[in-house]
């Protein structure tokens, strides 16, 4: 798997060191001393050219990696935990790469994608700035055998919605899923008739909703804490 961008390629050197190949350098100085000395010997250093083909046409910053292929987890493991935060049908990269990212600094203990049969795992280790690589996370496609099985183990389900409590006014049960949907239809019909409660982030002015993402970091932050 090839990541590139100088945050998430140092995030990887510095975390998860085993799992670097091969360390491509297309700019002078882009690596602190310590860490081209650890890796001068699965250094390689390209033309700009070529460092362009290989992050095709993205801002790589000057740095690439070829690193091991993402493992996914199993949702065995993910059953193990206290807070689950369930994708219902999001495919976009950037917003899922978002929410890794808050959910890995905010207390959630895995995240689970349905609804979707693949995803680029490069693309959501840099938009998530390398949390990805840290936070346990697995694709399965039916959405219901996932609130099913999660329910069956004592979790309760939680789903973002605009006409749902307001955050504030709830306290969540300590093994809980967040329910987050697309941006466009929100959470699916059936998925919802799987649902606990639903609840929402009360605006301070007449505005239609936030971006997934930032509501994911809002409600990840406020169920983290408001625990019965």
């Amino acid at each position: 798997m090839i990541i590139y961008g100088k945050q998430v390629c140092l995030y990887a050197m510095q975390r998860h060191p085993d799992t670097v190949k091969t360390v491509y350098v297309a700019k002078k100085g882009v690596l602190p001393k310590p860490l081209f000395h650890q890796f001068h010997n699965k250094i390689k250093f390209l033309e700009e050219k070529w460092a362009q083909s290989m992050s095709k046409g993205g801002n790589h910053q000057g740095i690439l990696l070829e690193v091991d292929e993402f493992k996914q987890r199993s949702l065995s493991e993910a059953k193990q935990s206290d807070f689950v935060v369930v994708l219902d049908a999001l495919t976009d990269v950037g917003n899922i790469g978002a929410i890794v990212r808050s959910a890995y600094a905010l207390g959630a203990e895995a995240v689970i994608a349905t609804g979707v049969k693949q995803l680029n795992f490069s693309a959501i280790a840099r938009t998530s700035s390398g949390a990805l690589l840290d936070m346990p996370f697995l694709i399965e496609q039916n959405i219901l055998d996932v609130l099913n099985e999660l329910k069956q183990v004592g979790f309760a389900t939680y789903g973002a919605a605009m006409e749902g409590t307001p955050v504030q006014e709830m306290t969540f049960s300590k093994k809980r899923v967040l329910v987050l949907g697309s941006e466009g239809k929100g959470i699916s019909k059936k998925a919802r008739a799987k649902l606990d409660s639903l609840v929402s982030i009360e605006m301070k002015h007449a505005f239609d909703s936030l971006n997934v993402s930032a509501a994911a970091a809002i409600l990840i932050h406020r169920m983290g804490y408001a625990v019965e």
